[in-house]
């Protein structure tokens, strides 16, 4: 696994550093696809602020969190993604158990809203690379990145897709017309 540190009005200390190094090594115990982890450390209003983000074979888990001392918010950063990366093994076990099954995936229909006349302005682009996956994997995604919608490239059309939650708790999937 590479592991880069990313630091912003904060140093580490080497000791620091090879800590935060042995414990993310652990993480191969849990899964042992990790290919590489980004840490950012920030120290802000007092506080330090530790972002990790690993990239999971393929699958991004980010694990954010902040303390007084580096250590325990690396720590507590930590812990939320040894969560995703135990709750993705037993997706994945799971649908490897599934497969056998014919389960579909339950899409509900789209609420449609009136266009509104404002003027609309952009706070923020950002690009993203859009990978290929079934809608099912494109939830648990989202679900880990802990956002309300993820766009994907649909792996049985091959069609750029949306799946969103929904403020009732359920999942919807937006596919293009052909």
């Amino acid at each position: 696994m590479d592991i880069r540190f990313v630091t912003r009005n904060v140093e580490i200390s080497d000791a620091s550093k090879g800590y935060m190094e042995s414990k993310l090594s652990k993480l191969e115990k849990f899964f042992d696809r990790i290919l590489d982890t980004q840490v950012v450390v920030s120290f802000t209003r007092g506080m330090h602020v530790v972002e990790i983000t690993s990239n999971v074979n393929g699958v991004i888990m980010r694990g954010e969190d902040y303390a007084p001392d580096i250590r325990k918010a690396f720590d507590k950063a930590l812990k939320n993604i040894e969560r995703q990366i135990k709750r993705h093994k037993s997706y994945l076990q799971d649908r490897v158990q599934l497969k056998t099954h014919d389960i579909s995936f339950g899409i509900e229909p789209m609420e449609v809203y009136p266009e509104q006349e404002e003027t609309i302005i952009f706070e923020r682009k950002k690009r993203v690379p859009v990978k290929s996956m079934t809608p099912e994997e494109a939830t648990l995604q989202m679900n880990l990145l802990g956002h309300d919608f993820f766009v994907f490239k649909n792996a049985d059309t091959g069609l750029i897709n949306v799946v969103y939650r929904r403020k009732n708790g359920g999942y919807g999937l937006i596919e293009p017309e052909a």
